[in-house]
């Protein structure tokens, strides 16, 4: 079954705006503003993977990237340095999960929208390589590191529920700091210089050396920069 049309549902990312804005670590938020304002931004990236050099065979495989990124055994055995290995590391200092971006994607009120095997792949893929993204362009999961990299992510995918996000939390920074504001500029701008990683095979890619990783997706890693770190986000372990 293809994928429908979703109508815009401007009230419903505003309410969810709002909340986000009162806790910014509530990230069932970000997939309700998401899900109200993507329209048929899903449905472009699926027919773009479709024509990409990776996806029908992902897609054919019906690979869950979930799975590979869930199995701690796996990761902790590959090399020092790989992306998978570093990921397992990132998510262990964040004391966060895979499953907990299941949890938060779940805990959003479902928009009645049906989709084929296939299409669903693509966005649990979409969901579950979010920390990928971190790792390779070098955005961290502090709040202007989550700007950047949705600014990044936008840039990649044209999805409005991604763009308004990025938009209040550019004007919100503006209130504190120029400096955090050239950050999101600059996810942006380096996004456009990078090949499009929603097309990516990650689960090939974890077991390659990170720096490989990022000349393989043309992605230039950011500069170290000060972490801004909300008020309720958990302590690095």
């Amino acid at each position: 079954m293809k994928s429908r049309h979703n109508p815009m549902r401007f009230r419903e990312a505003w309410q969810g705006i709002r909340a986000l804005m009162k806790d910014p670590d509530d990230t069932g938020q970000v997939f309700k503003i998401i899900r109200a304002l993507s329209g048929n931004a899903g449905e472009r990236q699926f027919q773009r993977l479709l024509a990409s050099e990776h996806g029908p065979s992902i897609l054919a495989d019906d690979r869950s990237l979930l799975d590979r990124l869930s199995d701690r055994a796996y990761l902790a055995s590959l090399p020092d340095g790989s992306l998978g290995r570093i990921y397992a590391d990132f998510t262990e200092r964040e004391q966060i999960s895979p499953a907990g971006l299941v949890e938060a994607s779940e805990s959003v009120a479902d928009d009645g929208e049906l989709m084929d095997r296939e299409r669903m792949l693509f966005g649990n893929r979409m969901r579950d390589s979010h920390d990928l993204w971190h790792i390779v362009t070098g955005y961290g999961r502090d709040l202007v590191g989550e700007a950047a990299l949705l600014a990044f992510t936008y840039q990649q995918t044209r999805n409005r529920g991604i763009g308004f996000i990025v938009f209040v939390a550019y004007i919100k920074a503006g209130r504190a700091s120029p400096e955090h504001r050239r950050l999101i500029r600059d996810g942006y701008l380096r996004s456009k210089r990078a090949s499009w990683l929603p097309g990516a095979d990650w689960a090939s890619l974890l077991e390659e050396p990170l720096d490989v990783v990022r000349k393989t997706l043309g992605v230039v890693p950011v500069e170290p920069y000060p972490a801004l770190r909300s008020e309720g986000a958990p302590a690095l372990a």
